[in-house]
C-alpha cells in the first residue's frame, strides 16, 4: 500500500499529468488562434459549417435509429426470458463494444459492401441491386451496429427495474401489448432514455474511425475527419484549429446537456437479473418477438462472422510472415501494454489519494477541490476527444521538433488518459473495501510499506489490477485517432498498417490484418470479463 504520507502527492502527480496532456492541447490551440490573425478566424467558413451541420446530423440520426430500433428488441428480449439462447445473444450483444472500430469497419463492409454478401446475393438471383456503403448509409449502419447492442442492454436495466408485482397485475388484468407498454414498460424505459440517447449521441458526435473509412468524400465528413484531413494532408493549421475548437465547444454543449439529462443504469451489463413475467403471448405476439430478436441476432452477427470469414480468406501465412506485420504486431503490444501499464498506476494513484482524503476529511463533511478533483478527475478527461489532444499537442510540438518523433510517446500518453476512467471505476470500490476493512487493523499492528502490500493488499488488489490492465490495453490496441496523426513509417501500430493497406486496395489484407486485431482486442476484453466477475461476487460478500 502506497504510504498515507505519499498518497495524496502520487493523486496530484496523476491529476497534473491529465491537466497537462489536456491544458497543453488546449492552450496550444488557444495560442495558435491568438497569433494566427487571418488563418484560424478566417477558416470559420461555409465548409466548417457545413462540416458541424452534418456532425450534428449524421449523430442525431444515428441516435434516433439505435435507440429507437432497441426498445422493440428490449421489449422482447425481456418478454421472453427463457427460450434457448437468449444469454448467448446478450453476450453477443457486448462484442460490438470490445471490437477495434477498424475491426467492425471492414466486418460490415463484408455484409453491405459492393463485394459483400448481400451484393453476392444479389448477383447470384439475378437482380441489379449493388449496396453502397460509403456516405451517409455506411455511417449509419456502422453506428447502429455499434450502439443498438448497447443500447438493448441498458434499456433492459430500465425494464428489470419495474416492479414484479406489476408483471402479475398485468396478467391478471389481461393487458394487451398495446396497454402493457403505456402503463408498465414505458415508465420503465423512459427513466433511462434520456441518459441512452446522451451517451450515444455522444458515442456518434466523436466517431472518427467509422466516419473516417466509410464516410465518402467531403460530403460525409465530420470535425473530427476534418481534422485529421487538414494536418495530416493539407497541414493547414489555421483550419484545423478552427475545427479543434469548433469540436470542443460541441462535444462540452453536448456533455452538459448529457449531465442535465441523467445517465444510464450501470445494470445495463448485468446478464444475471431476471424478471418473472407471468403473461400469456399468442402465437402472432410471440412470432413478431422472436422475429424481432432474430433481425438483431443476425445484424449484429453477421458483420462479426463476416470479418472472420473475410480474414481466414486472406493469405495469412504471407501476412504473417511479412516483417511489417510482425513489427506493427510488436509496436501495438508495446505501446498497448506501456499504456495500460501507465493507466493502472496513474489510476491507483487517484484511488488512494481519494481514498486518503476522504478518510481525513473535516467533521463538517465538505469536500475540498482537491478531493473532487480526484473523484472526477479521471472522468473529466473525457470532455477532451483524443483526436483534439492529438491535433494539439501536434500543433504544439512542431515548434520544437519534428511531431512524428513524439508518436510512441503521444500513442502512450493520450492511450493511457483515455484508459484512466475504466481502470479507476474498475479499481476502486475493492480499494475502497480492502481499505475500510484493513486501514485500522495494519494501523493497530503497525504493518505499513511493502510489508502490508504484500502481505494484506496485493491478494486483494491483483485480481482488479489485472483486469483493469487487460481493458485499458484492449482499448489501446484498437485506437487509431492518435497514431492517424502521428503515425509514420517508423511508427507504425496494427490499426495503422491496417488503415495503410486499406487506402491501397490490398482488402484481403486488411481483412487479415482485422482478423489478428480483432483477436487480440477480444481475447484481453474476455480475460477482462473473466475477471471481472469474480470481482463482483467478492465485493457482494459481507
Amino acid at each position: 500500500m502506497i504510504p498515507l504520507q505519499t498518497k495524496p502527492l502520487a493523486g496530484a502527480v496523476a491529476l497534473a499529468f491529465l491537466a497537462l496532456l489536456a491544458g497543453g492541447a488546449l492552450f496550444s490551440l488557444g495560442f495558435e488562434a491568438s497569433r494566427d490573425e487571418s488563418g484560424a478566424f478566417s477558416a470559420f467558413d461555409a465548409y466548417l459549417w457545413r462540416v458541424a451541420r452534418f456532425t450534428l446530423f449524421q449523430a442525431l440520426l444515428s441516435t434516433l435509429l439505435s435507440v429507437g430500433l432497441a426498445i422493440p428488441v428490449a421489449r422482447a428480449l425481456h418478454a421472453h426470458q427463457h427460450f434457448t439462447g437468449r444469454s448467448f445473444i446478450l453476450r453477443l450483444f457486448a462484442l460490438p463494444l470490445a471490437l477495434p472500430a477498424l475491426v467492425a469497419v471492414l466486418g460490415v463492409t463484408s455484409i453491405y459492401g459492393r463485394n459483400g454478401l448481400i451484393a453476392w446475393g444479389s448477383q447470384h438471383l439475378g437482380l441489379s441491386f449493388i449496396p453502397d456503403i460509403y456516405g451517409m448509409t455506411g455511417i449509419l449502419v456502422a453506428h447502429v451496429f455499434f450502439n443498438l447492442p448497447l443500447a438493448v442492454r441498458l434499456l433492459l436495466a430500465g425494464l428489470d427495474s419495474i416492479p414484479p408485482d406489476y408483471w402479475k397485475l398485468s396478467a391478471q388484468l389481461g393487458m394487451g401489448s398495446g396497454a402493457r407498454f403505456r402503463l408498465i414498460e414505458w415508465p420503465g424505459i423512459a427513466r433511462t432514455l434520456p441518459g441512452i440517447m446522451g451517451l450515444v449521441f455522444m458515442l456518434c458526435i466523436t466517431s472518427f474511425t467509422i466516419v473516417l473509412t466509410l464516410g465518402g468524400g467531403p460530403r460525409a465528413t465530420t470535425l473530427e475527419v476534418a481534422i485529421y484531413q487538414a494536418l495530416h494532408y493539407d497541414f493547414d493549421i489555421g483550419r484545423a484549429v478552427a475545427l479543434t475548437l469548433t469540436q470542443l465547444a460541441l462535444t462540452l454543449t453536448i456533455l452538459l446537456l448529457f449531465r442535465l439529462t441523467g445517465r444510464p443504469t450501470e445494470e445495463g451489463f448485468s446478464l444475471a437479473v431476471r424478471t418473472r413475467r407471468y403473461e400469456k403471448f399468442g402465437v402472432g405476439e410471440r412470432f413478431a418477438d422472436l422475429s424481432l430478436i432474430l433481425l438483431a441476432f443476425l445484424f449484429v452477427v453477421l458483420p462479426i462472422a463476416g470479418m472472420v470469414v473475410s480474414g481466414l480468406a486472406a493469405d495469412l501465412g504471407r501476412l504473417l510472415s511479412e516483417r511489417t506485420v510482425w513489427r506493427a504486431i510488436a509496436t501495438s503490444l508495446i505501446l498497448g501494454s506501456v499504456a495500460a501499464f501507465f493507466a493502472v498506476l496513474l489510476s491507483l494513484a487517484l484511488v488512494a489519494a481519494r481514498e486518503a482524503v476522504a478518510s481525513g476529511r473535516k467533521a463538517d463533511g465538505r469536500q475540498s477541490l482537491f478531493e473532487r478533483g480526484l473523484d472526477t478527475g479521471a472522468s473529466l478527461i473525457l470532455v477532451v476527444p483524443p483526436i483534439i489532444i492529438g491535433a494539439g499537442w501536434f500543433i504544439l510540438l512542431r515548434h520544437f521538433a519534428d511531431p512524428f518523433d513524439f508518436a510512441p510517446w503521444m500513442v502512450i500518453s493520450v492511450n493511457a488518459a483515455m484508459a484512466m476512467p475504466f481502470a479507476v471505476r474498475l479499481l476502486r470500490p475493492t480499494w475502497d473495501t480492502a481499505s475500510a476493512r484493513h486501514n485500522r487493523l495494519c494501523a493497530q499492528l503497525g504493518i505499513s510499506g511493502w510489508t502490508r502490500l504484500a502481505l494484506i493488499d496485493w491478494p486483494v488488489l491483483r485480481r482488479p489490477i489485472g483486469v483493469a490492465f487487460a481493458f485499458a490495453m484492449a482499448l489501446s490496441l484498437g485506437d487509431l485517432g492518435t497514431i492517424a496523426l502521428f503515425g509514420s513509417d517508423a511508427v507504425q501500430t496494427l490499426p495503422y498498417l491496417l488503415l495503410q493497406r486499406m487506402g491501397s486496395y490490398r482488402t484481403l489484407d486488411a481483412a487479415g490484418l482485422a482478423l489478428i486485431l480483432g483477436v487480440l482486442s477480444l481475447g484481453l476484453m474476455m480475460l477482462a470479463d473473466r475477471g471481472s466477475q469474480p470481482i463482483a461476487r467478492e465485493e457482494s460478500t459481507p
